[in-house]
């Protein structure tokens, strides 16, 4: 490790560290806008200036600078002030005084560092230029006369989407940054050039001049619209959630998130249950608390009721249902509501054991029936990181567009059981293979995929598409036929947690009960809706497909009548009259950690190891299309919201954006 000396302190810095990262591990900020921890060098704004002895007396450009032994690193000089101050005035030559107008107001690395190190007053008497603005889809908002060439959109896009959509034309100062043929840039991260544009050229379409950062309320969540469980804050103004944000955590999600992790939060103001209602005579109508018990108790279930969780719901709405249904006597228990019944007698065997971090390092992958691309846009970064150190990747089922060479075998699951010898040499020849093994192929193809990767030494992976999937197994949400076991028998009353993709034509007389957020396909079916909190209005535990337990703080209150679901179920317990044992939200959660120890410690939770696999095992089965149709509109919430409604209809069905006069 080489040893630099930063402003007269001697620091030892890693093989292959810049100058900037040598001076960062000093304690010294040094200002910059091309240069991004995650993103390729470009070298391009030289506002990282530091003077460097040995070298030519000159300041020199600190991010694409190597570190190396016996370097006399200077970050307070005269001679570096002046020139970050030169090149601050050049960088502002052209970029227009528009602040008070511009989103970036308050969050603007320029206007930081402008005043940090720029200049008191401008030197500048010419015109600037203007640049006309560019159609970057429904999310992007383009102001491109605010462009400074940073370049971090055009490397994101090409990096780590591996969508080559954002580019450079022109030169000097006719450069401009677009998408080609000014399109609308199609893929699920788009968004994160917002968070990545350093000054106010793209920002946000559907939060332009909605609010400034320092009149929100931040609050620290995780995102329920996939299983990856991506760290994001969700910001607040009053009762609305105006925006969501990434979280840094390498672990999970790094800084990305998916764009309708980012903008499905307008549909939480949308189609919300506020009040009871109660089917009467075929039409619902609107009732109180009090009418709703009465009539669920008048039903007298009591060993005869089902609870079915949905795909958003937190450990601990489905814990306080467990122990309603407990002290009737029943254990009808699901969360796979579509109707999967894959064998969860080892949760090892349906985990992510690779972890997301881990996937990176794979050199070999075997993808059965999982459009990753749409149901876990950010594995999918971490599996093109892979491909970058030159891993293989292979594909069973139908074809989808990858952002990386991918060898597709076949829709059908049976080419596991005698695999192409190119594709057999590949992994037995690899040293560190995973297999990744999706929601479609669960049922077909899980034992053959367990038994190929025990053969192989893989890395076995089970990718699913709820984020409250492992939550629901760990709490036993999981009947061994599933759905199918529910419905033969044939309860009385079946709770409905949050669940809207099931059939609820299957439980014909049963009363059905909704206890939901909004009025999707669930609040339809039902005989007695119960309005409840969605992810953003209660605190919640999480469990996402790595089996990492992590914990989302409630943001907002809920609207009108609605109530946080574990208070719905203790009402309900009440007048059922039974005892659950918890009075408040402290006593249920100490109550199910007790039960499940592992969801009262954040982090990776400890499923044991994988079960011995059946070498005998065959796969069978036909996948003709992925359970994911829309990645815009694959939950109430996202359903419910303006914004995803318009990305589906434009970014993947072509619909044009008609003006209101047509």
């Amino acid at each position: 490790m080489p040893k630099v000396t930063v402003d007269g302190q001697e620091i030892e810095v890693p093989d292959g560290a810049t100058v900037l990262q040598a001076c960062e591990l000093a304690g010294k900020e040094i200002p910059r806008f091309c240069y991004h921890e995650r993103l390729s060098i470009a070298g391009n704004c030289r506002m990282c200036l530091v003077e460097v002895k040995p070298g030519p007396p000159k300041p020199q450009a600190s991010c694409a600078l190597p570190a190396t032994e016996g370097q006399e690193i200077r970050t307070d000089t005269q001679m570096v002030q002046t020139a970050r101050e030169g090149v601050m005035e050049f960088l502002l030559i052209n970029h227009p005084l528009d602040c008070p107008i511009c989103d970036q107001g308050g969050e603007c690395d320029l206007q930081d560092q402008s005043v940090a190190y720029g200049r008191g007053a401008s030197r500048y008497d010419e015109n600037k230029r203007a640049v006309t603005e560019k159609y970057m889809g429904p999310l992007i908002k383009t102001v491109m006369t605010r462009c400074i060439h940073c370049t971090r959109c055009v490397r994101f896009s090409e990096e780590i989407a591996g969508v080559d959509e954002i580019g450079a034309v022109g030169r000097g100062e006719d450069m401009q940054i677009t998408t080609y043929l000014e399109q609308a840039a199609e893929h699920e991260l788009s968004a994160n050039v917002i968070d990545l544009c350093p000054v106010g050229a793209l920002t946000s379409r559907p939060y332009a001049f909605e609010a400034r950062p320092w009149e929100l309320k931040k609050t620290l969540s995780i995102d329920v619209s996939d299983a990856v469980g991506a760290n994001i804050r969700l910001d607040s103004r009053g009762r609305e959630v105006m925006r969501a944000l990434p979280r840094i955590n390498d672990d999970v999600n790094e800084e990305w998130i998916s764009d309708k992790a980012r903008y499905q939060v307008d549909g939480l103001l949308h189609r919300r249950l506020d009040k009871v209602w109660i089917r009467k005579r075929g039409k619902l109508q609107a009732a109180n608390w009090d009418e709703a018990f009465k009539k669920i108790a008048a039903a007298k279930p009591g060993k005869k009721i089902a609870a079915i969780a949905g795909d958003m719901v937190d450990c601990e709405t489905m814990f306080a249902a467990k122990k309603l249904l407990g002290a009737l006597g029943s254990d009808l228990l699901e969360g796979r509501q579509t109707g999967m019944d894959y064998d969860v007698s080892n949760l090892a065997a349906v985990n992510f054991n690779s972890t997301f971090a881990g996937i990176e390092n794979a050199d070999a992958i075997l993808i059965v029936g999982s459009h990753i691309r749409w149901e876990a846009p950010l594995v999918n970064v971490r599996i093109r990181k892979a491909v970058k150190r030159g891993a293989k990747i292979f594909v069973v089922g139908p074809e989808w567009e990858t952002t990386y060479p991918a060898s597709f075998l076949g829709n059908d699951l049976s080419v596991l059981n005698d695999l192409p010898a190119e594709v057999a040499d590949a992994f037995e020849s690899a040293g560190r293979p995973a297999v990744i093994v999706g929601g479609a192929a669960l049922k077909g193809a899980h034992g053959k995929a367990l038994a190929l990767a025990s053969s192989w030494g893989a890395d076995f992976n089970v990718l699913h598409f709820s984020a409250a999937r492992m939550g629901g197994l760990m709490l036993g949400y999981s009947q061994k036929g599933g759905i199918k076991d529910i419905v033969a028998a044939s309860p009385k009353v079946v709770l409905a947690l949050g669940a809207d993709e099931m059939d609820f034509g299957a439980f014909g007389d049963a009363l059905k009960v909704y206890i939901g957020h909004h009025g999707d396909k669930g609040a339809h079916a039902a005989d007695i809706i119960l309005p409840a909190a969605s992810y953003a209005e209660k605190d919640g535990t999480y469990v996402n497909t790595e089996g990492r337990v992590q914990f989302a703080e409630k943001a907002v209150f809920a609207p009108g009548d609605a109530r946080e679901d574990w208070t719905i179920l203790r009402a309900l317990a009440d007048a059922l009259g039974v005892k659950v044992g918890f009075d408040s939200f402290a006593e249920l959660q100490a109550a199910m950690i007790a039960e499940v120890p592992a969801l009262g410690e954040e982090g990776l939770a400890d499923y044991g190891a994988l079960p011995d696999a059946d070498e005998s095992a065959k796969a069978e089965g036909v996948l003709e299309t992925y359970p994911i149709k829309d990645f815009y509109l694959t939950n109430p919430i996202a359903r419910a919201s303006q914004v995803m409604q318009q990305c589906s209809a434009e970014l993947l069905h072509g619909d044009e954006m008609r003006e209101a006069a047509e």
